[in-house]
């Protein structure tokens, strides 16, 4: 991708999955990379594997005293930031009548709440630069025994758009909404069978693979993509082209 080469990126929840494959594309692609991640296990052994990350940070984001530190030290290594790759975020399989105001609290606090947190801070460091958010198709659509996931979802859709309007031209802003994706967190989930009823579902027949949605966060940040700002672009194998005949 042009324009991608020496960019100062930052990367939520870069130590595995998505985040993960994100990561390696743009260190493919030339750019520095620095990750933000709380699970150190998983952050000690990404720094092993790729020697040439900038760092990664143990960090909650959803803890605003947290999310400010680590910026503290982006400052020191840094001084500024290019890209930011919003990527963290959680989910909990359960029917709504048994949410807990605690598990309510939790997916929110780290799927929209820690987005806006790591959101701002990193605008406030950009002159020119980009903010890819991750959404989901289940901020679009509604999904059975995911109520507290959706929301936090088309939560960060809207806070895309209004980051969007109110950041141009000097930064832009999308958001990247992905269906069903073959992660760690996706495997947790589900039992081998119910994965396999959701592919027949899905037109291209699989889950998609976390590089595929590493791609599209490296085109949409890149000089390819100058003139997208505000939008939500979806990565679902066709699943939900076809509406209620598709479900």
């Amino acid at each position: 991708m042009r324009g991608l080469g020496n960019k100062r990126t930052l990367i939520t929840g870069g130590a595995s999955g998505i985040g993960k494959a994100t990561a390696i594309r743009f260190l493919e692609e030339g750019a520095q990379v620095l990750i933000l991640d709380r699970d150190k296990e998983a952050g000690e052994q990404i720094k092993q594997q790729f020697p040439g990350l900038s760092g990664v940070i143990q960090t909650d984001v959803s803890d605003p005293k947290a999310v400010e530190h680590a910026f503290d030290e982006l400052d020191n290594l840094w001084g500024g930031l290019d890209i930011l790759i919003n990527n963290a975020g959680i989910s909990l399989r359960h029917a709504f009548l048994d949410i807990t105001p605690q598990e309510w609290e939790q997916v929110i606090d780290i799927n929209l709440n820690g987005v806006f947190y790591v959101a701002q801070a990193a605008a406030r460091r950009m002159e020119k630069g980009v903010i890819v958010n991750m959404a989901s198709t289940n901020g679009l659509l509604g999904y059975p025994y995911y109520a507290d996931y959706n929301t936090s979802k088309a939560g960060v859709i809207e806070l895309t758009r209004s980051m969007a309007l109110e950041l141009a031209p000097q930064v832009r802003v999308v958001a990247v909404c992905p269906g069903y994706v073959m992660t760690p967190m996706q495997e947790a989930e589900y039992t081998p069978a119910m994965l396999a009823e959701v592919n027949k579902k899905i037109p291209l027949g699989r889950h998609a693979r976390p590089e595929e949605i590493a791609a599209l966060f490296a085109f949409l940040s890149s000089e390819e993509a100058a003139y997208i700002t505000g939008q939500c672009f979806v990565i679902d194998g066709g699943e939900t082209a076809g509406g209620l005949a598709s479900r």
